[in-house]
């Protein structure tokens, strides 16, 4: 079963920074199973819908949702199973849980910021970490 553990959650104040970070296990060891999933992060505020932020190709490509664009950098190490978010520049409206997800190999239409914005199209996903950023 796999499993993704988020870390790094804290509270800032706005212009700010913080780094994300995840780990996932349950890969039987082998990291080519972490390698071949296209990775991604998400965010849900208290009232707010679930929104992907940002999400990275199995080769590297990277796709941001426009409201973290130039203040978020996703990567992965598929060596050893992590996958991280830096983010700067934060603002109070960033507050949210953010959680790391891998999409499904088989997303249909759906692209995969939609993906991680949407339940049922994720082959897993993490508990999350709480993000502050007060103004």
């Amino acid at each position: 079963q796999v499993r993704l553990v988020e870390s790094g959650g804290d509270s800032v104040q706005a212009g700010g920074s913080l780094s994300l970070s995840c780990v996932g296990s349950g890969y039987g060891g082998r990291s080519y199973f972490f390698s071949k999933y296209t990775m991604g992060w998400f965010r849900q505020g208290s009232g707010k819908q679930r929104e992907g932020v940002a999400a990275i190709d199995s080769d590297g490509s990277t796709t941001y949702a426009d409201f973290v664009k130039g203040r978020f950098t996703i990567s992965r190490a598929n060596a050893v199973n992590h996958l991280y978010l830096r983010m700067t520049d934060l603002e109070p409206d960033d507050t949210a849980k953010y959680s790391c997800a891998a999409v499904s190999l088989w997303p249909g239409n759906k692209t995969p910021l939609e993906a991680l914005g949407l339940l049922g199209y994720l082959a897993a996903e993490g508990q999350g970490t709480l993000v502050t950023v007060s103004s």
